[in-house]
C-alpha cells in the first residue's frame, strides 16, 4: 500500500483567491522523483490583478423544475491559449501565471471565471420577473480548478501511480473542506479532455465544483434509490453493481475493491460506470486501500479508451458524490466516464432528440462497447 500521501500548503493569489499545493510527503516511500517539494517554494504571486467580480445567478425553470445558472462574465474566459501563454504551467521570472512558485505536483485554486462564487451577485440589469412562476437567487458556491501536472503535454493516463494517489488525496481534501461550506450542497469533481467536448485549456487539469442546490440528475437518481428501498428494502446502487457483476457481460474490468462495467442503458457510444464493492457516500470515505486500488484501475480504464481506436479519445469523467447534508444514506458513491467519439473523426452529437426532447439514441450497443473495451490494450 501507498503510504505518507502528501503535504498540503496554501496561499493566495493577487486577486485573493484561494491556491492549494498537494506535494509528495518525502518522509514516506512514495519514491515520486517528478518535480514539486513544497517547503523550498516561494508562493508570492508577483501578478497585478483587478480584483474578481462576479456576476452569477440561478434561475429557476418552472417547467422542467430546475435550476438554469448565468454567468455571463465567463464570456471573458481563457480560450484555447498557444502553449508557451499556457496560465497553468508554472510560472517562471519571465512569465507569471495562475500558479506562483514554479514546478509543483498537484494544485488546486479558485478559478478566475467561476459559475459559482461566494462573493457571486446578481447583476444589476433591470430584470423583472413574475415572482409567481420564477425564482431568481445569487450563484453562491464555489468553482476550483485541479492541475494534475506540471508537465503541460501530459496526460491523466500518463502520471505516475504516486501523482495518481495524489490527485485522489486532492479530491478527497477538497471535498471534505467544501461539503463544509454553508453554501454549498453538493461536491462534483470531475474531468473534461479535448476540444469536442468544450475544453478550453490543453493543460491536463479537472474541476471542483461546490453546488448551491443538489442538481437535478442527482435528485431523481436518489429518488429513485427512495422508491427502491422503500420497496425491497435495499440499495438501488448496490442491486445495480451486484446485477452486473454476476453476469459479468458489460464488465470491463474489476480488482478486490471496484468493478467497471458499462451500463445496459447506456447513452454514450462509450460509457463505463466504476463502482466501489462497499455501499460508500463519497471519495472522503473510501478507505487507504481502496483509493490505492482506485488509482489502478481508473488509470486502466483511461488507457482502455484510448486504445479502442488507437487516438485520445475525448472524454468526461464525472464523480457522483452524496450531497453535503441530506440523504447520505441513499447515495452510492460512482465514476461516470463517457466518451462522444461514435468512430474516429465522427462524434455523437447531441442533436435533435437528445437535444430538444432528451431523449438518447445510442449508436453502439452497450454490450459491443463493453466487447471493444475489454480487448482494448490498457
Amino acid at each position: 500500500m501507498l503510504k505518507s500521501l502528501s503535504t498540503v500548503s496554501s496561499g493566495r493569489l493577487a486577486d485573493g483567491r484561494e491556491i492549494f499545493w498537494f506535494d509528495t510527503d518525502r518522509s514516506g516511500d512514495l519514491g515520486d522523483s517528478s518535480s514539486g517539494g513544497g517547503s523550498w517554494r516561494d508562493e508570492t504571486d508577483r501578478r497585478r490583478l483587478p480584483p474578481t467580480a462576479t456576476t452569477s445567478e440561478r434561475r429557476w425553470d418552472p417547467l422542467l423544475r430546475e435550476w438554469v445558472t448565468v454567468a455571463s462574465h465567463r464570456q471573458t474566459r481563457t480560450f484555447l491559449p498557444a502553449d508557451d501563454e499556457c496560465p497553468l504551467c508554472p510560472s517562471t521570472p519571465e512569465r507569471l501565471t495562475e500558479i506562483p512558485g514554479g514546478p509543483y505536483e498537484v494544485v488546486v485554486f479558485e478559478n478566475r471565471f467561476p459559475s459559482f462564487s461566494t462573493r457571486a451577485t446578481i447583476p444589476d440589469d433591470g430584470v423583472v420577473l413574475d415572482p409567481s412562476l420564477y425564482v431568481r437567487a445569487e450563484g453562491h458556491g464555489r468553482c476550483e480548478v485541479i492541475v494534475f501536472s506540471d508537465d503541460h503535454s501530459a496526460t491523466f493516463s500518463t502520471l505516475s501511480p504516486e501523482r495518481v494517489r495524489l490527485v485522489i488525496e486532492a479530491w478527497v481534501a477538497r471535498t471534505e473542506a467544501l461539503n463544509a461550506m454553508p453554501e454549498a450542497e453538493q461536491v462534483f469533481c470531475f474531468e473534461n479532455r479535448g476540444t469536442e467536448i468544450g475544453v478550453t485549456l490543453s493543460h491536463p487539469h479537472g474541476q471542483i465544483y461546490a453546488y448551491p442546490v443538489i442538481t437535478s440528475r442527482t435528485q431523481v437518481m436518489l429518488e429513485s434509490a427512495r422508491r427502491h428501498q422503500l420497496t425491497t428494502g435495499r440499495n438501488l446502487f448496490a442491486d445495480v453493481l451486484a446485477s452486473e457483476r454476476s453476469s459479468a457481460r458489460r464488465v470491463v474490468t474489476s480488482n478486490d475493491h471496484w468493478t467497471a462495467f458499462v451500463p445496459a442503458a447506456a447513452r454514450w457510444p462509450f460509457e463505463i460506470h466504476l463502482y466501489p464493492h462497499r455501499h460508500l457516500p463519497d471519495l472522503p470515505a473510501t478507505s487507504q486501500e481502496e483509493r490505492d486500488s482506485l488509482g489502478q484501475i481508473y488509470v486502466e480504464l483511461l488507457r482502455r479508451l484510448d486504445g479502442v481506436y488507437g487516438i485520445e479519445m475525448p472524454y468526461i469523467a464525472a464523480w457522483h458524490q452524496a450531497p453535503a447534508r441530506s440523504d447520505r444514506e441513499l447515495a452510492y458513491l460512482h465514476l461516470e466516464l463517457f466518451s462522444i467519439m461514435r468512430a474516429p473523426g465522427k462524434v455523437k452529437a447531441l442533436a435533435g432528440s437528445e437535444s430538444g426532447m432528451g431523449m438518447f439514441i445510442n449508436d453502439i450497443a452497450p454490450e459491443r462497447a463493453a466487447d471493444m473495451l475489454r480487448s482494448a490494450r490498457p
